[in-house]
């Protein structure tokens, strides 16, 4: 893990937390910070049981069914 010195971190810390690595500040050789990069964790609201078993309409939708209601026309006179 990267270790920098507290001058070099002030100097330097924009740089340093844009490459999303963690790294320690050090005071005289000695460390005294670690820095983590902040990782949300929040998750996605669901809500229980929206669009679930929604049945899939079949392509040929519009011609289930041709052939019998045809047929019924058909016969009407």
């Amino acid at each position: 893990m990267l270790q920098v010195n507290m001058h070099e971190a002030k100097t330097n810390l924009s740089s340093l937390v844009a490459s999303g690595e963690a790294f320690i500040i050090a005071k005289a050789g000695k460390p005294v910070v670690t820095v983590t990069p902040y990782i949300q964790t929040q998750k996605k609201k669901q809500r229980v049981g929206f669009m679930s078993n929604v049945p899939k309409i079949p392509d040929d939708f519009d011609r289930m069914g041709e052939s019998e209601i045809n047929k019924l026309f058909e016969d009407v006179e």
